[in-house]
């Protein structure tokens, strides 16, 4: 089974492409015969822990995708690290603001993604979706997912997991959305079934 999240609408916002997204791809790997759930996270700091340690310890995961909007870019971002602070610009839809704390008191400054980020992408670059190999996923709700995900699973490495970024919906459709996150998916399982490295290919960035 395959776990994908999204987010609910935050601040003045009605919808979530990420939650559109996530939907849309469920619904197609479905027909493709992969069983998956698609679940929809609060975006509070809190409350996102809660219900993600929730659904992880639910039951056991082949694969694990959270999925967020990021405001300002125009790619997929497949994300590589998340790491151990909130600093929220804005409050979050409890009204919380942490400022410089950290996620979990106990763990390590960092977690990278397992995903294999380099397949994934020429996946889908192949599908004729711009992506991205992104070096930070901020310091909101996002980031905090992803580090929580990455936290819960810290004693299961067998489990592929990591963090998907995708523009607006003025910048990207939820269904291109969708097809970026489908061609992932089945990328990583096949990956993960087959016991492939991932590709080493340039995604660097000098910023």
């Amino acid at each position: 089974m395959i776990l994908l999240t999204g987010f609910e609408p935050f601040g003045e916002h009605d919808t979530n492409p990420s939650r559109q997204a996530v939907q849309i791809a469920a619904r197609e790997l479905a027909q493709r015969g992969t069983d998956v759930s698609a679940e929809i996270l609060p975006v509070t700091f809190e409350g996102s822990s809660r219900v993600l340690r929730e659904l992880v310890d639910s039951r056991d995961w082949e694969l694990i995708v959270c999925v967020g909007v990021a405001g300002g870019r125009d790619k997929v971002s497949l994300e590589r690290v998340a790491i151990n602070v909130d600093d929220a610009r804005i409050p979050d839809n409890d009204g919380a603001s942490p400022i410089d704390e950290p996620i979990a008191a106990d763990g390590p400054d960092a977690y990278f993604s397992r995903l294999p980020l380099k397949r994934g992408l020429v996946a889908i670059q192949e599908a004729g979706i711009p992506v991205e190999v992104s070096n930070t996923a901020g310091t909101y709700v996002c980031n905090h997912v992803f580090y929580e995900l990455m936290h819960a699973l810290r004693d299961q490495p067998e489990i592929p997991a990591g963090f998907v970024h995708i523009p607006v919906a003025e910048m990207l459709s939820a269904q291109d959305a969708a097809t970026a996150l489908v061609a992932l998916v089945e990328t990583t399982l096949r990956a993960r079934r087959s016991q492939l490295k991932d590709l080493k290919v340039s995604a660097g960035a000098e910023h």
